[in-house]
């Protein structure tokens, strides 16, 4: 049982790593140093959909990680 859930935690892992790597904001390192103006922008589209994937997909990483500690025991 536990195996499925090692299973299931790593394809949660890959998929949350995916959604947080195309989420691009295209400043880099110049919004360290003041060089993105822009204070607030609202999500649309796709990249609203994976705002909320990645919450979702982090939610559910961790829940699994609790229960995967929880049925080692």
């Amino acid at each position: 049982m536990t195996t499925t859930f090692n299973y299931i935690q790593i394809g949660i892992a890959l998929l949350l790593l995916v959604s947080i790597l195309m989420q691009h904001r295209g400043t880099g390192l110049g919004g360290a140093f003041g060089g993105e103006g822009n204070v607030y922008r609202s999500r649309r589209g796709a990249e609203k959909f994976l705002f909320y994937a990645t919450i979702v997909l982090a939610v559910a990483f961790v829940a699994l990680a609790v229960v995967n500690i929880l049925l080692q025991k």
